[in-house]
């Protein structure tokens, strides 16, 4: 029997992970027909059947769960070996799997993971962009950007950015004729555009009045789960809509958005970038945290 490779052992645990040859071959780098033909190489030479395969799902045979039990540690050891030796380098190389939401990744692209890949041309970065949150250790990825207050407790959270503030705003089209609201309760009587959870959930639109945290259901005729989207639509006049004040600013400064309600509109933490304080942390991570590190002190 051929001796089966690194690559193909990859391969196994990419899809045990993902339960999906087509999220699989994204994390390993090859398509998804050539990676189902390595699974079935593998298969062959080992004479078992790993996965049960069906038009909708993939899952572990008793085999293939021994299997992996037994091949994951030995793999992890191997990239772990491996990440040593890189930290011996001038400077690291190799490939960052960052989790994040769309929004968290459109405000750092540019200026931290951009500058971070220009100072390191031996680094790649694969930012994968969900609004779900998932497990990263899980899911297979070496760190996650999101909102601070949404980082899980066991894992160690590198701040990128101060704390963010939020606010409603309208067109000038959408105030015409209209009173500006002056409490929250008075957007009862206004047309909102209305945000869709990545849980499937609504957004109950948050206000912090007479000393407390008040939640509002607004009502709207367009739900969106998306703040581009809902940015297109605010712009067009559609209804006032309740935005991070980063998506708005530079509208805001145009006069294309008014803002309203300032003083009841609450602030939420920053962005964070967070990994794993039970794993090892790569080089390339440790490179990343420390640039992240350089570039806040030079805001302060």
């Amino acid at each position: 029997m051929r001796k089966v490779g690194i690559v193909e052992l990859e391969a196994a645990i990419a899809v045990a992970r993902r339960r999906s040859f087509r999220a699989a071959s994204a994390d390993v780098g090859l398509s998804p027909t050539v990676l189902s033909q390595t699974i079935a190489g593998l298969e062959d030479r080992l004479g078992v059947r790993l996965f049960n395969r069906t038009t909708r799902s993939v899952s572990l045979t008793p085999a293939g769960e021994q299997f992996l039990a037994e091949i994951e540690p030995a793999v992890g050891a191997i990239h772990h070996a491996m990440e040593t030796v890189n930290s011996h380098r001038d400077k690291p190389a190799g490939t960052l799997r960052i989790n994040s939401s769309v929004g968290a990744a459109r405000r750092v692209l540019s200026p931290i993971i951009l500058q971070f890949v220009r100072l390191y041309p031996e680094m790649h970065v694969d930012l994968v962009t969900e609004d779900r949150l998932i497990d990263i250790v899980a899911e297979g990825f070496d760190a996650g950007i999101r909102p601070g207050d949404t980082v899980p407790g066991d894992m160690i959270a590198i701040p990128i950015q101060s704390i963010e503030g939020f606010t409603v705003v309208g067109s000038p089209a959408y105030f015409e004729g209209r009173a500006l609201p002056e409490t929250p309760q008075d957007l009862l009587d206004h047309t909102c555009i209305r945000a869709r959870m990545p849980s499937g959930s609504m957004y109950r639109w948050e206000f912090e009045q007479d000393g407390r945290i008040i939640t509002l259901d607004v009502p709207g005729q367009v739900t969106l789960d998306d703040a581009g989207l809902m940015l297109e639509a605010v712009l067009a006049g559609a209804g006032l809509a309740y935005m991070a004040e980063w998506w708005v600013s530079e509208s805001i400064r145009e006069g294309k958005l008014h803002r309203v309600l300032d003083g009841f509109t609450p602030s939420s933490a920053g962005l964070c970038l967070y990994y794993s304080r039970h794993r090892y942390q790569p080089a390339g991570l440790r490179a990343l945290v420390s640039f992240i590190e350089e570039v806040r002190n030079k805001r302060t």
